[in-house]
């Protein structure tokens, strides 16, 4: 059950960045190798299994905190070698330092990860520290971030197969609850319109997103959306239709999905920074951004929400291919804030095992955040493999 908007509170984060000390007795990362369900292919890259990044951060105080580098090829500018590498810099900087407030440790951080590059170790380590703090100070995460609510619904992601995979899929997440699908699309037009139809029979009810991750021309977006309303079907969100540094594009596409559909475009890859954010913003070439941690860490998200809600876009939160780690972390984020019009974070459905114990709990499309401490999930520590 939601919590009711009266008792929603706020513990501060802003504050705590410059009030909490943090002292680390431990860090340390290792491989999070999760085997997927099938594998998971859209039009820029695919993955047979996840090979992600996990990071353990113990404070003097005994409180531990939990982080997870995503690693998707082609989309983060880490793979996991570097990741784990950037990452063990990381925690021996943490181990080293003296007693220092949090947000003087995240800035240190910071420096160490810059920009894209590194942002989703960045994104790991961040998450850790945090999760640490607010073990210390026996909050959940979702309160720390304002305590809008404490439950997200999120959609499910078809990826780019046959028709009728596709079909089987849609029926299979209907019968569990989903009401909105997000289809991966972009490689192929017609394929991409037969997978659409075949969904739409197998689930008629459902929403549709249309993801294209920067796989369209401007024109055979455009020319998407045109076969789509000859078939009776408006998407809610079209994200990312082309190449992320085809600004005027995306701009196109933007302008006349919304013109002549009422479809709102999303910036997925097009925004990984916040000078993006303000390029977006200044050239109205996108109706909502989607953040990801792994694109702009923690901090980073934190300041291109502010600058995307100022400026009146909206916000959809998503992911890379991330255990329930990373994902629950995002979703602490998401429902804490309470500010986001779509919500992306399923990628833990797709694994075929969950080594997170504990956590957010799962009711079909529904995330039901406690009032565990921190992020409220872990890892057994000694059963991750070197």
């Amino acid at each position: 059950m939601a919590v009711p908007a009266a008792e929603t509170s706020s513990f501060g984060f802003n504050n705590l960045m410059e009030t909490f000390s943090v002292e680390v007795h431990r860090a340390e990362n290792r491989p999070l190798n999760v085997p997927l369900i099938a594998p998971f292919t859209i039009a820029s890259s695919r993955l047979d299994k996840v090979e992600n990044v996990a990071i353990r951060i113990e404070l003097r105080n005994g409180c531990v905190g939990w982080g997870e580098s995503p690693i998707l090829p082609f989309v983060t500018a880490e793979d996991q070698p570097t990741a784990m590498a950037k990452a063990s810099e990381a925690c021996q900087l943490l181990r080293s330092n003296p007693a220092m407030t949090l947000g003087a440790v995240l800035r240190e951080i910071g420096g160490l990860l810059p920009g894209h590059e590194f942002a989703s170790v960045r994104a790991g380590v961040e998450m850790a520290l945090i999760d640490a703090v607010a073990n210390s100070i026996g909050i959940p995460l979702w309160r720390l971030f304002g305590g809008a609510t404490n439950t997200i619904t999120t959609d499910i992601t078809i990826p780019i197969v046959s028709p009728s995979e596709a079909a089987a899929l849609a029926s299979s997440y209907g019968k569990q609850g989903f009401t909105t699908l997000k289809l991966k699309v972009g490689k192929n037009l017609k394929a991409d319109i037969e997978v659409l139809q075949a969904i739409r029979m197998a689930h008629p009810e459902c929403s549709f997103i249309l993801d294209a991750n920067e796989g369209y021309k401007p024109a055979a977006a455009i020319e998407v959306l045109d076969k789509l309303h000859e078939m009776g079907v408006i998407p809610v969100l079209f994200e990312q239709p082309v190449h992320r540094d085809d600004w005027e594009g995306l701009g196109h596409v933007s302008h006349y999905a919304k013109a002549k559909y009422g479809v709102s475009v999303a910036a997925d890859e097009s925004c990984r920074s916040l000078s993006d954010v303000k390029k977006i913003v200044e050239g109205e070439l996108a109706d909502v951004i989607n953040i990801k941690l792994a694109k702009v860490g923690v901090l980073g998200a934190l300041e291109i929400i502010e600058v995307a809600r100022t400026s009146g876009l909206n916000l959809m939160i998503g992911g890379m291919v991330e255990t329930r780690l990373a994902m629950g972390f995002a979703g602490h984020l998401a429902a804490g804030l309470g500010c986001f019009k779509f919500i992306d974070l399923d990628t833990p459905l797709l694994l075929s095992e969950d080594p997170v114990l504990e956590g957010y709990e799962v009711h079909g499309a529904d995330y039901k955040f406690t009032n565990a401490r921190g992020h409220g999930g872990f890892l057994h520590w000694d059963n991750i493999a070197w």
